[in-house]
């Protein structure tokens, strides 16, 4: 038996790639799907920011390669929806592809808000992939300052 060096990177990459990538070898695992073929049933989520300005709440989302007419924006109990739907431009069989890791199919984000916001005055733009979100504090939610009295 020889010994062979262990190299952390490389034995953990290797240990995922027998784990995950060939589908499970036992016997009542059998005809479970491989990492790869489980991807495909993956949903695709946007990363969110959000951030706080002194008058309204901002949150941007990237949505690359999607139309705004795929995207529904929803606001409700102070929480904020974003829904859509990644559209596949084209199919192609598995057999073709050298890799797929895009996600496609419907996705919907639920962000509870910090502030209550004015709905009526909710302002949503689009561009490069990059959706943006401005909703204006309520003004009861506006902090106020309280200065602290001597006596």
């Amino acid at each position: 038996m020889s010994l062979e060096k262990w190299v952390p990177k490389k034995n953990v990459e290797r240990f995922f790639e027998d784990m995950f990538e060939e589908p499970f070898s036992l016997s009542n695992w059998r005809g479970l799907p491989s990492l790869k073929k489980m991807r495909e049933f993956m949903t695709f989520s946007p990363a969110v920011d959000m951030y706080d300005k002194e008058k309204e709440i901002v949150v941007k989302a990237e949505v690359p390669g999607m139309d705004k007419k795929d995207i529904n924006i929803s606001v409700s109990d102070n929480t904020l929806t974003i829904k859509g739907e990644m559209k596949k431009e084209e199919e192609t069989k598995e057999e073709d592809y050298y890799y797929a890791e895009r996600s496609y199919g419907s996705f919907s984000r639920r962000l509870e808000l910090p502030a209550k916001v004015q709905e009526s005055k909710i302002k949503a733009n689009f561009k490069d992939g990059i959706l943006e979100i401005h909703l204006p504090k309520a003004p009861e939610a506006k902090a106020k300052e309280i200065k602290i009295e001597e006596k």
